[in-house]
């Protein structure tokens, strides 16, 4: 057997290095030399001249349909497009302990019960494996438990067990005796990744990867880890809280940004099949600074509550402070507020938040922020049964948002009365039980409230 040959290169500018130094010589960048394991041109001609791969047109492609295989876990086969494709490859990544083990563990226990399962575990032993499953209450006995971090002995059983579904856990503690290099590094990441993505596209079991996270809440490893997997997914939430979000970043069998939302109880996750229900936990009376909201997330929409406070400044500089929106859209929204609504702000501290811990991505908050701040400078409290939506533009007109006459639909459900939306999304045929207030300029959804 040849000599494997390495060499190491810079991740910032490039240059390679015959050994691994602290520091690239040519950009200076510290700690930026990872190891990468070089072919000879001969062996590079015989991987492609031994492989059977033809040119195919795709016009002779014959279209199949998707097998998905369940989970038995609702919000997960939501945000995974409708279940598992075999074949696939799933990257979750998440704090810790919020949830991943358990929710996988969940997983692996519905599909049991007619499909051969394979748990890899890098960091637990069977024993707390077992512990965790009788915790949860959960019938587990038909899963398959392996300890093991390296890569060749893991596809080696997985061959041998042909499981239709297997779980890593997690990748960060996985290596390959190719690479020389510690596990968790950027290479044996990269590496690893790569040889299981290669054995679930040849033998079509689908694989989940679970990905340490950063303190930035990035999945740890190289950037080029999302690019390499089927679908990505990040479990959100408070750890010391009782909620948790499911949502896909990247898709390549379903809707991106998809949400799957759950509670944490002592028995594990449960489903929450009306999550508006769970962000809409308002008081009776009115209060100041208060709305509600349709935003739409994946397939479906969802009410959630907008809460702004404006309070006088005695800084130089006054803050802006946001939670589950984006703190420079805020800055701009507030612009438009006193360019064309006539609203002085910059002498005022504002605070907004999304109730519940959501993270609103979408523009069609920008309408529900500006009432909340304007309800909360002026003292004056909104409707309970009043909901809104809409962008608004920097020349104060309001924008339509995408899905609008669902998410009129969705308010309905759940007894409000009154909603302001930009003229464009108001239906052509009233709705039973709600009026709509169409507006198109800032100010006149000022004057409505």
């Amino acid at each position: 057997m040849a000599k494997v040959k390495h060499t190491y290169a810079c991740t910032e500018c490039g240059a390679s290095s015959p050994k691994w130094a602290g520091q690239c010589s040519d950009c200076g960048q510290w700690n930026c030399l990872t190891e990468i394991v070089i072919k000879s041109a001969v062996e590079r001609f015989q991987n492609y001249a031994g492989s059977e791969t033809t040119l195919v047109s795709l016009a002779a492609v014959e279209a199949t349909q998707e097998v998905r295989i369940t989970t038995g876990v609702a919000e997960l086969d939501r945000v995974l497009g409708g279940g598992l494709v075999a074949g696939s490859v799933i990257l979750i990544g998440g704090d810790p302990g919020i949830g991943k083990s358990t929710l996988l563990l969940q997983s692996l226990s519905h599909l049991s019960s007619q499909h051969q399962v394979l748990y890899v575990t890098g960091e637990e032993s069977v024993q707390q494996i077992k512990m965790r499953a009788q915790r949860l209450g959960l019938q587990a006995m038909a899963i398959n438990l392996l300890t093991e971090t390296s890569v060749e002995t893991i596809l080696t059983i997985a061959q041998q067990a042909q499981p239709a579904f297997m779980v890593i856990d997690s990748i960060q503690t996985m290596y390959t005796a190719q690479i020389q290099s510690a596990p968790g590094s950027v290479t044996q990441v990269r590496e690893a990744t790569a040889q299981l993505v290669r054995f679930a596209k040849q033998t079509g079991i689908a694989v989940m990867l679970v990905g340490h996270v950063t303190k930035d809440g990035a999945i740890a490893g190289p950037r080029v880890l999302e690019h390499m997997v089927d679908t990505v997914l990040y479990f959100e939430g408070d750890p010391d809280g009782r909620f948790r979000m499911l949502r896909a970043v990247k898709n390549r069998f379903g809707a991106v940004n998809e949400l799957g939302i759950f509670a944490m109880t002592d028995k594990g996750l449960r489903e929450i099949n009306n999550p508006s229900a769970i962000f809409l936990s308002r008081s009776e009376a009115s209060v100041c600074g208060s709305v509600v909201m349709v935003t739409w997330e994946g397939s479906r929409p969802m009410l959630i509550e907008i809460q702004a406070l404006v309070d006088e400044s005695h800084l130089g500089n006054p803050r802006r402070v946001t939670v589950g929106l984006d703190q420079n859209r805020l800055a701009l929204i507030l612009a438009v507020l006193h360019r064309h609504g006539g609203v002085i702000t910059y002498n005022q501290d504002i605070f907004v938040n999304v109730v519940g811990g959501v993270k609103v991505t979408e523009t069609g908050i920008d309408l529900a922020a500006v009432l909340a701040v304007v309800s909360s400078l002026k003292n004056k409290p909104l409707s309970n049964d009043l909901v809104v939506f809409g962008e608004i533009g920097l020349s104060g007109e309001i924008r339509p948002v995408q899905n609008g006459q669902d998410r009129l639909k969705e308010a309905v459900k759940l007894g409000f009365k009154q909603a302001i939306v930009a003229k464009a999304n108001a239906p052509k045929n009233p709705i039973p039980g709600l009026q709509v207030i169409a507006v198109q300029k800032i100010a006149e959804a000022l004057s409505v409230i």
